[in-house]
């Protein structure tokens, strides 16, 4: 893995031929519409099939976790969230955030993958098997003058093998701490004269990890001087009489406390099944047909919601002297108790996500008038969406605490004893979501030479694109079998027109080449309105060693279906209870109401940005340093209307003027009703019933809303050199990335925070070395992630992980091809995360410790 060569327009690692006995086709690269070259003053990352052979992940995410500049996946194991606001890793390129919709944009062979999740319309990158990934490329620069929204941050395009030749077998199991994983490829294939197909079944499947099995998770700081996060809904509990803790079940003056995370999955349990197919054929001289597709069914299982979350079995509420098991300590009357039905339900409950996703993609190619090309791609896919995350029935469990129903009584002493009927009340709830998504796609380019002047071919293309997408989105609670579900259905249509120009300004024997290219796209948006994003970019090349380039241009991400107003999410919340009141009001208001207004927003408006970078490529195609590559790029992005909420739980909300608009004191009905009228209410039988006796003391607008601004800047660089010798090939690298700045608003108007200072890693980096000579090869990466400040008095360490992998190759006989024998070794000595003071205990990376996979593949 090496930054891409700009100025190399023709090396294999930047096209894709696809060869059959008439027709041979040239792909363009990804972020760029023109064939056979490279996008034009661009940095792109190409990650080759045979990198992907040696890191061999077990999912597309694990690969990504590879790119440094892949902020929130690398030197990290990506782990999907319990909940239906994160069940799958959504990549995303610069730290740039992520809202329904994603600042990245996800490709499989150029054309957009369906959208995933419940609240998300993203793409899952897990539904493609690595193994029919022939190789990546990430583009590190806007890219909505190509493709549109989304292309913010940058792209990534997951690029399909050409073709697979004979029957190919792999099995790779892996071995850790209390951890095991199954990852296994049944792959065939064959060639033609006017074509070829194959298809690939991915299995995969490990354990979970509990915080229990890794000893950097843990919840008690004492010992280090800092805090004690555990809880005290423990088994047994704690209660508090007359404000004095007492520990069950001697009642004994003190609380019980429990770490949380010994039987909470800091790593899910995951099983997958996936396929991949491809055919190509020539229809006649000219004209190809290719047809690819893909299916995924995922199943992931949390033990508990998380850290912070819970494990779903907390107990805790008020009992009286009416519950028949009421246990007076000091005379009182009534007790505040904290408890687990751990006894009763397990030490913690269940949350099981189900995805599953297929897309079929047939494309036309046609040659015509010597140079130029047409080709047509349709594509349309399907995903269907499933989150169960079982918990306590807070409401029956307040019934059975007061003991005021006949029979349905819960003993907090001792919870094994109490009424059965309350026991199965209280354990038979379930927070529910799902979505059914669509999307349809239709995308045709030409491309070739519009004219020639001096000598110098000026290349063109322009496209067309028509897509149509929708969601249907449920959301709710209750017993299983009697959910109270809401629903939403969402769809937009987007058409597009878009061109690029490749003009070759100088061809100079003494002053050497000058390319500059011009792209520009328009989106309608049946929703969202128009958006046209620009794009210029240029490439000089004094000799062949040496190449500078830069690039200018704006982007956007329009709001998902998943964050408009129609979302399944949208909603009115009432709290019985204002926890938060403006400074210099009266603390009575506590006994008032909040009314919030949540989820989608009809009003939201584009995400945009505006990119640059400037880069240099050093290349010696001769002499001494002949192998050697040194790359450099300086980056710019400014991210504005940025997708947010407004934090209403920060203490300091009502002291920032930017967020005066968002919230009312002492509301009056018409103010509460143009915001929330039509909405279903949580927690009250209307609107109007809030202002009967009384008044809600706050109102608050915490939709989704266009709020932030992110402006980050840094560098991007690599140098890598390999060489023959007569102990084999040897290779040397490191790339990775440096932020300079970042500076962050949370809203207009609000201050400016340096994100340097607070939380952000500065450096992010690979370094790689490698023997290869003659069947075998050995290489080494060792990856770090730079430490930093978390707040003004502590920091966090950096964090460096070492990966080992080794092949060798057993050549083959007349029934049998080559074996392949691997070992990789992930985190080879065994490092933890960085210690810090928070609820897990760790932060800045994450790992499953020392993992070693035992691989082997069969070729027939």
């Amino acid at each position: 893995m090496s930054p891409a060569l700009a100025q190399d327009n023709t090396t294999e690692e930047q096209t894709d031929d696809v060869a059959t006995m008439d027709t041979v086709v040239v792909t363009a690269s990804t972020g760029t519409l023109i064939r056979g070259v490279a996008p034009t003053g661009t940095n792109t990352i190409p990650i080759g099939e045979d990198l992907i052979d040696k890191i061999s992940p077990s999912s597309a995410n694990d690969l990504l976790a590879n790119v440094p500049q892949v902020s929130n996946a690398f030197n990290t194991v990506p782990t999907p969230g319990a909940t239906i606001a994160s069940p799958f890793n959504r990549p995303n390129l610069r730290n740039l955030g992520v809202s329904g919709g994603s600042t990245t944009l996800v490709l499989l062979d150029g054309m957009r993958m369906v959208g995933s999740g419940v609240l998300q319309t993203s793409p899952d990158p897990s539904a493609i098997a690595p193994f029919s990934v022939g190789r990546m490329e990430v583009v590190l620069d806007g890219g909505s003058s190509i493709y549109g929204s989304d292309a913010i941050g940058g792209v990534i395009n997951f690029i399909s093998k050409k073709e697979i030749d004979g029957l190919d077998l792999a099995i790779e199991k892996g071995f850790g701490d209390s951890y095991e994983s199954t990852d296994a490829v049944l792959a065939g294939g064959t060639s033609w004269d006017s074509g070829s197909a194959y298809l690939v079944y991915n299995y995969s499947e490990h354990d979970d990890v509990f915080g229990s099995d890794r000893d950097y998770v843990f919840q008690d700081h004492t010992d280090r001087g800092s805090t004690d996060y555990r809880s005290m809904n423990c088994s047994p509990g704690t209660v508090v009489a007359m404000d004095i803790p007492f520990s069950l079940p001697t009642f004994t003056p003190g609380a019980n406390f429990c770490d949380e995370t010994d039987v909470l999955t800091i790593y899910p349990e995951e099983t997958n099944n996936r396929l991949f197919g491809k055919l190509t054929q020539d229809l006649k001289p000219g004209l190809l047909f290719e047809l690819t597709g893909y299916y995924s069914d995922r199943e992931t299982v949390h033990q508990g919601q998380g850290p912070g979350t819970g494990t779903g079995v907390r107990g805790s509420g008020t009992i009286t002297a009416a519950n028949p098991y009421f246990q007076s300590i000091l005379g009182e009357t009534s007790q505040n108790v904290l408890f687990s039905y751990e006894d009763v339900f397990g030490p913690a409950l269940a949350s099981t996500t189900e995805l599953s996703a297929w897309m079929i993609n047939p494309k036309l190619t046609y040659n015509f008038a010597n140079s130029w090309q047409v080709n047509a791609s349709l594509s349309y896919g399907q995903s269907t969406n499933e989150v169960r995350s079982n918990q306590i029935d807070q409401v029956s469990q307040a019934i059975a605490l007061s003991g005021l129903v006949p029979g349905f009584a819960l003993n907090p002493y001792d919870v094994s004893a109490s009424d059965p009927a309350a026991l199965a009340a209280i354990g038979d709830f379930q927070v529910y979501g799902d979505n059914d998504q669509e999307m349809l796609q239709f995308r045709t380019v030409a491309d070739g030479t519009a004219f020639s002047f001096d000598g110098k071919d000026v290349k063109a293309a322009i496209g067309f694109e028509y897509m149509k997408e929708s969601i249907d989105a449920r959301q709710g609670q209750g017993p299983p079998s009697d959910l109270e579900l809401f629903g939403a259905e969402n769809d937009r249509d987007v058409t597009s027109i878009f061109g690029e120009l490749m003009i070759p300004l100088m061809d100079s024997a003494a002053y050497g080449t000058f390319d500059t290219s011009l792209s520009v796209r328009y989106d309608s948006y049946s929703d969202v309105g128009d958006a046209t994003n620009p794009k210029i970019g240029f490439t000089y090349k004094p000799n062949n060693d040496v190449a500078f380039r830069g690039s200018w241009g704006t982007s956007f991400h329009a709001p998902s279906l998943a964050d408009t107003g129609d979302a399944v999410d949208t909603r009115v919340q009432v709290v019985p209870i204002s926890p938060y009141i403006a400074p210099g009001d009266s603390p009575l208001n506590l006994a008032r109401s909040t009314v919030i207004l949540a989820g989608g927003n009809p009003d939201l408006d584009p995400e945009e940005a505006e990119t640059y970078s400037f880069g240099v490529d050093w290349l010696p195609m001769d002499g001494a340093l002949q192998g050697l590559l040194v790359s450099l790029t300086y980056y710019n992005v400014e991210f504005t209307n940025q997708i947010a909420i407004v934090p209403v739980t920060e203490p300091g909300f009502f002291l920032i003027d930017a967020y005066t608009p968002f919230y009312t004191i002492n509301p009056t009905l018409e103010q509460v009703q143009a915001l929330g009228a039509g909405l279903r209410i949580e927690n009250a039988a209307s609107l109007e019933s809030l202002f009967e006796g009384t008044s809600p003391y706050l109102l608050v607008d915490a939709r989704r809303n266009n709020l932030g601004t992110v402006k980050t800047d840094g560098i991007d660089f690599g140098v890598r050199y390999s060489r023959e010798t007569e102990a084999g090939e040897l290779s040397a690298g490191i790339w990775g990335t440096y932020t300079l700045g970042r500076d962050v608003q949370a809203a207009e108007g609000a201050p400016t925070v340096d994100g340097l200072e607070f939380g952000t890693s500065q450096l992010q980096l690979v370094a790689d070395f490698g023997w290869s000579k003659d069947n075998a090869s050995l290489s080494m990466r060792v990856n770090h992630t730079a430490g930093y400040d978390a707040s003004a008095d502590v920091s966090v360490d950096g964090f460096t992980t070492v990966d080992l992998s080794g092949r060798l190759t057993l050549p083959g006989n007349g029934w049998r091809d080559d074996t392949i024998l691997s070992i990789n070794v992930d985190n080879l000595f065994d490092e933890d995360p960085p210690y810090f003071d928070d609820i897990d205990g760790y932060a800045n990376g994450s790992t499953l410790g020392q993992v070693v996979y035992l691989g082997i593949r069969q070729k027939f």
